[in-house]
């Protein structure tokens, strides 16, 4: 029986990354591969070779492949991915996420969530592939917004580990907390647990290929901020503020600290949100409840670029509320056009960012 190499190919679908839950196809692990008569050649492209899983992943993939073709000769090269040889741990584990971009705010009540739901869907809309992670982990809203609560993630084991497959709404895949503890569950926790599970929600959960991680912080400049950066390279901050100057003061002081030197993450933008006051029934009349001015302010003390401005409008707390985010409501004229005009700066932002600078990094924070 001849072995035809697209055979191989589906049968090496089976088997799964340790690292990220993928199969190694997907996740463009496999090299060189060569078929002559009943043998079969490979180079398998690992992070390190100090992989601790090594051993279990040639023995995968000789077993798939033998369990189509059960007279195949199998030899399977491993091979450290390239400029990683010397490292026993990768500096990015999660090369199939090209971009994790923060959404952050320096004070509670902006808005944030709202704009990281429909930054998420709006990038969706445009095409892109992504990911939602609802890291305020204190108040996780993001399972209401998006229709969510009372959901459980599945658990899948991969090398006898367990992994947490994300939810998904709208097309996005979406991890939070408020998966996982009951919805009026108090969470109580500190510094180093807090880390724990952002670690775990990108590490112990099978996340797709993905354009873009969207990653909604808590206020301020604590715990969850320093673990988000110390366990995956961040390509970028987008920060957000009301007009008023008490919200921009404290933005400044999120956005000193992606600037650190330790931290290091560039600002993509400036998100504006409540930027006026429109009642639905004069669609062309604008109330500054709160001032004029503040996101721009917080532009030129970022360097960065202004993203767009969002007014307030009922409906937007109504989509959130209902768990149907506005920027999918083509009715809504207004204020899907202000989130995707929000979507398409920050898309375009970062690619700027990712042309202009080198590539993010994890870093070490003291």
């Amino acid at each position: 029986m001849a072995i035809e190499t697209k055979h191989i190919v589906s049968a090496l679908t089976k088997v799964m990354d340790p690292n990220t839950g993928q199969d190694v196809i997907t996740m463009n692990m496999v090299r060189d591969l060569d078929v002559q008569g009943q043998q079969v050649n490979f180079t398998l492209e690992l992070p390190s070779l100090s992989s601790e899983y090594k051993q279990e992943l040639n023995f995968a993939c000789i077993a798939a492949i033998q369990e189509v073709y059960p007279g195949a000769d199998v030899n399977v090269h491993m091979m450290a991915k390239a400029g990683q040889a010397a490292s026993p741990k990768p500096n990015n584990p999660f090369s199939h996420i090209k971009n994790i971009i923060a959404v952050a705010s320096g004070k509670g009540g902006v808005g944030k969530s709202t704009v990281a739901v429909n930054l998420a869907l709006g990038l969706k809309e445009l095409g892109a592939t992504v990911g939602l992670i609802d890291a305020d982990l204190y108040g996780p809203s993001i399972p209401t917004m998006l229709n969510l609560q009372g959901q459980r993630p599945k658990v899948q084991s991969v090398y006898d580990k367990p992994k947490i497959l994300p939810l998904e709404a709208y097309g996005i895949q979406v991890m939070s907390i408020g998966f996982i503890i009951e919805p009026e569950q108090a969470v109580v926790l500190r510094g180093p647990r807090l880390g724990a599970i952002i670690k775990q929600f990108f590490q112990d959960t099978i996340w797709p290929p993905l354009d873009y991680m969207i990653v909604d912080l808590p206020p301020g400049t604590g715990d969850v901020q320093l673990s988000l950066v110390q366990t995956v390279p961040v390509t970028g901050a987008v920060m957000v503020t009301t007009p008023q100057e008490v919200a921009v003061v404290d933005a400044v002081k999120a956005v000193n600290m992606f600037g650190l030197p330790s931290v290091n993450v560039p600002i993509l933008g400036v998100v504006e949100n409540m930027s006026w006051f429109t009642p639905e029934e004069l669609p062309n009349n604008k109330y500054y409840l709160f001032g004029q001015g503040g996101g721009e302010k917080l532009v030129k003390q970022s360097n960065s670029a202004f993203l767009g401005q969002i007014p307030i409008v009922q409906g937007i707390r109504e989509a959130g509320d209902a768990g149907k985010p506005i920027v999918l409501d083509k009715d809504k004229a207004i204020t899907r056009k202000a989130f995707l005009e929000v979507a398409q700066n920050t898309a375009e932002q970062t690619r700027i960012r990712n042309e202009k600078l080198a590539p993010s990094r994890k870093v070490d924070v003291q």
